[in-house]
């Protein structure tokens, strides 16, 4: 496998994104780099650099900030509402469309709890914070970042995702058309430098020789395309803007339809809040399903509510992208068993997955580490009304 960089650096001068923590939202309709600090955890936990101990001194750190007036402090907002605190990784965007929608229309409030939306950003590791106990419920961009965290003993387990399926893709043009996976052998494929694993998935998935493809690390523009750079670029099908230059004529490859069937917007807490504070989680899920439920029958509306909870977004772009994500949280899945399901099943593939590729340097976790249903169980009912 060939691998060069564009003029050395990423398109926006920045160094490579391996080096770096990135604030904005996976799928974002926003300048930015489509990239969050899923990719970049994932890269840090597997190369060992981020331990334990290091994440829980990082939560202290945010504790002793709130404690300066610097972050929201959490506990009461009123008598009866216990504030709950959903931590990002990345700057708030169309991806809580769901969560703003309840949060304006008084879905958490009739479970008694007051949601505050924690935004991520350079100097705020989510998992750390919630892992440390600072906040109570956290969300990162992809499934393998909470495997990766299990399997360097960070006690946090996902209880529900956001999407059932991941928009992660790669993208063509009809003159070089890539609908398979074997499409892939003799191009010339542009990646972000985090998501070296996931073509590297891809690629063992289906018996595809390293040397057979050549890797050229772009930012998230789609220039390198366009200019003949790359004959693929991959990225977020959610991140409806930055793709438009591609035209209709576009050619998506979803890593899900390619058998590497990850999760998107996993929501987790630590085994310690699962264990006693489970009725506070179901009732963050219920409203947060209720909040996804009208986001997806009145999609106008839904995105209002979010441009006004974060006016520095364009409506008419995050109506096109609230389309496209839609899809994703309200999948067949979705339709038997609830927003918000996933499958033991699927999770043990990805940590065999992920074992096969040597990810974990600490050894692959165990699946009672990673993900846990109680919560889904204990909310079905409720979440089955909402299909």
């Amino acid at each position: 496998m060939s691998f060069c960089l564009v003029r050395g650096r990423c398109p926006n001068g920045s160094a490579p994104r391996e080096l770096m923590f990135f604030s904005r939202a996976p799928g974002v309709n926003s300048v930015g780099t489509g990239n969050d600090e899923g990719e970049v955890i994932m890269r840090q936990l597997a190369s060992s650099k981020i331990r334990r101990r290091s994440l829980l001194k990082t939560g202290a750190a945010a504790t002793g900030f709130a404690a300066a007036g610097l972050l929201p402090a959490g506990g009461f907002a009123q008598a009866k509402s216990q504030t709950v605190n959903l931590q990002l990784g990345w700057l708030a965007g169309n991806n809580q469309v769901g969560e703003v929608a309840a949060k304006h229309l008084g879905y958490f409030e009739e479970e008694t709890l007051n949601l505050v939306i924690q935004p991520g950003g350079p100097s705020l590791d989510g998992v750390a914070i919630v892992a440390s106990g600072r906040h109570e419920i956290g969300q990162v961009s992809s499934s393998p970042s909470l495997m990766l965290a299990a399997s360097q003993k960070i006690p946090v387990m996902c209880f529900a995702t956001g999407l059932q399926q991941h928009p992660y893709a790669y993208f063509s043009l009809p003159k070089k058309p890539v609908r398979t996976a074997k499409d892939l052998v003799g191009k010339k494929v542009g990646i972000q430098a985090t998501a070296k694993v996931l073509l590297n998935a891809l690629m063992k998935k289906h018996n595809i020789a390293e040397k057979d493809v050549e890797i050229v690390i772009i930012g998230s523009e789609m220039t390198p395309i366009l200019t003949g750079q790359t004959d693929v670029v991959s990225g977020w099908i959610t991140n409806t803007t930055t793709l438009k230059p591609l035209g209709p004529d576009r050619i998506d490859l979803r890593l899900w339809d390619a058998g590497v069937r990850l999760y998107a917007l996993p929501y987790y807490a630590t085994q310690d809040t699962l264990t006693k504070q489970p009725e506070m989680v179901a009732a963050f899920l219920r409203a947060t399903a209720k909040g996804w439920k009208y986001a997806r029958d009145n999609q106008a509306a839904a995105v209002d509510l979010l441009v006004k909870e974060y006016p520095n977004l364009d409506r008419n772009d995050e109506i096109d992208a609230a389309k496209v994500m839609l899809r994703f949280a309200f999948t067949e899945s979705s339709l038997k068993n609830g927003f918000g399901a996933m499958d033991l099943a699927n999770w043990q593939t990805q940590i065999a997955l992920y074992d096969e590729l040597k990810e974990f340097s600490a050894g692959a976790p165990k699946l009672d580490d990673v993900a846990v249903t109680s919560i889904l169980d204990a909310t079905k009912d409720a979440r089955l009304k909402l299909v």
